[in-house]
């Protein structure tokens, strides 16, 4: 089964690729975690870039990394500064559902750069799409994956799209050594959108809640048994969120058994008669592959590719 698009997509802006020795800034918009900042330094500077920590990366505000205002001051000061080419998070957790409401979203478009993270950086990821059209990355965090020691795909993954070398056309590269399972086959175009499957329900009622209308869901999540992934699907199910989307691409959902997992997929997209891909390296995994949120990709859930549409990165 091919799912063909029903309206048009306009393509989520590219942003600016990540020059040969440019700057990273940090950011910690959600949980708070000990930086060894001179093995930061050290471990970027080995390959060719210099880090810029934010002051809120080094406060902690119980569960949060400061106090909301430190960390929205943060976020816009990151995208505002000149010198930064690409932001990373520091961590996920909690807490960027805290500063919706709040964010400057013209400030980020005017100033348009990578944007990477996973797990609670959902909620700007689908912000961002949302009120600044542009592409952000689902992708490392600095403590847990880069400095983590993760297995050379997250690193490589995480540069090569930053830096423009995967291009439209490029069928995204996954290891051999991790299987995919072909949930339902098919052939799906659409914009890839989503990340934590607990955070895209949260949002759920809010005014930042998925646009699910031509997407192809990326769906990861960790910490929740097999009941609450089901709760939480039925959820988008009966919010009528699952039966506007194009296909499906399952993360890593750890912790959960696969066996059980592929059924409680099978039961639950079946019916909708979209392609799903199950297993994809992508989430509170190792290794974790970068993927670009809002971008347009041609899903191939029968053959287990996923190919860009479009250029994610503009290069200079």
């Amino acid at each position: 089964m091919t799912a063909r698009p029903t309206l048009t997509l306009c393509p989520h802006a590219p942003v600016p690729a990540l020059p040969s020795e440019g700057m990273i800034g940090v950011i910690a918009p959600a949980g708070p975690a000990p930086l060894d900042t001179d093995k930061a330094v050290q471990w970027m500077r080995a390959r060719g870039y210099s880090l810029k920590v934010f002051p809120g990366v080094y406060e902690k505000n119980g569960y949060l990394a400061g106090s909301d205002e430190v960390r929205l001051d943060d976020l816009h000061a990151a995208f505002a500064d000149s010198e930064v080419d690409a932001i990373i998070c520091l961590r996920g957790g909690y807490g960027t559902p805290r500063l919706l409401d709040r964010i400057d979203f013209d400030l980020l478009r005017d100033n348009a750069k990578p944007f990477v993270g996973y797990s609670d950086i959902t909620a700007l990821h689908l912000a961002i799409s949302r009120y600044a059209g542009f592409v952000t990355f689902h992708g490392p965090l600095l403590n847990a994956d880069l400095l983590g020691e993760k297995q050379i795909p997250t690193e490589s993954s995480f540069f090569n799209m930053l830096r423009g070398k995967v291009r439209a056309g490029t069928v995204l590269a996954h290891p051999v050594a991790y299987p995919l399972t072909t949930i339902e086959p098919g052939v799906a175009h659409g914009r890839l959108l989503g990340g934590n499957l607990a955070m895209i329900a949260a949002t759920m009622g809010t005014p930042y809640e998925i646009d699910a209308e031509g997407v192809i869901l990326l769906i990861e999540d960790i910490n929740e048994p097999l009941y609450r992934i089901d709760r939480l699907l039925t959820h988008l199910r009966l919010a009528g969120t699952l039966h506007k989307l194009r296909g499906v691409l399952v993360g890593d959902v750890a912790g959960v058994e696969v066996a059980a997992l592929d059924r409680l997929l099978k039961q639950i997209f079946e019916p909708l008669k979209i392609p799903v891909l199950s297993g994809w390296r992508s989430g509170h995994c190792d290794p974790n592959l970068t993927l670009p949120m809002g971008a347009l990709v041609r899903l191939d859930a029968g053959n287990k590719e996923l190919m860009l549409e479009q250029d994610v990165v503009a290069r200079r």
